[in-house]
């Protein structure tokens, strides 16, 4: 397993035939299930659309959850951090909240920015609760799916 980042426990790896088949099976609570695409929707998606680079997230060597960003430049640069996922059987043991954290840290340190972007479903309380308290906050816009779009600006108190 080669890692692309990682902190303590906590490992980001990239997509490969060693793990691909365990990524397809993760899962969530059934009422997650309209929050996020299926990890095979996304892993084509990634597959025709280059920008978008799928992870596997390792907790203590153990699969536990998907992740996938990308840079566009349209109408100006922003990093997205555009999917995000922990298996339901790893759910409320504080890991979405790590793994959330060290993809951040790595997409600034990757592409040296200052911003980072995604977006949610209005409905998705738990999820929007998580990235403000990361500090991410509504930017006004939607994207052409209508989630709305929050922002994150880099603060020198977020683990590096």
């Amino acid at each position: 397993m080669q890692p692309l980042y990682l902190r303590d426990d906590c490992v980001i790896v990239a997509v490969n035939d060693s793990n691909l088949m365990p990524l397809l099976a993760l899962s969530l609570a059934p009422a997650q299930q309209g929050f996020i695409e299926p990890i095979s929707d996304c892993l084509a998606e990634a597959k025709q659309e280059h920008r978008f680079i799928p992870v596997a997230l390792y907790y203590q060597q153990q699969l536990v959850g998907f992740a996938m960003f990308g840079e566009f430049c349209e109408p100006q640069q922003r990093i997205w951090f555009d999917r995000f996922l922990i298996d339901i059987h790893f759910q409320g043991q504080g890991l979405g909240r790590r793994f959330a954290e060290l993809v951040m840290s790595y997409l600034y340190q990757r592409y040296a920015v200052v911003e980072l972007y995604l977006s949610v479903y209005a409905d998705n309380l738990h999820a929007i609760k998580l990235y403000q308290q990361l500090g991410f906050i509504f930017n006004g816009e939607q994207d052409h799916n209508g989630e709305l779009v929050m922002c994150c600006v880099y603060q020198s108190s977020n683990e590096d």
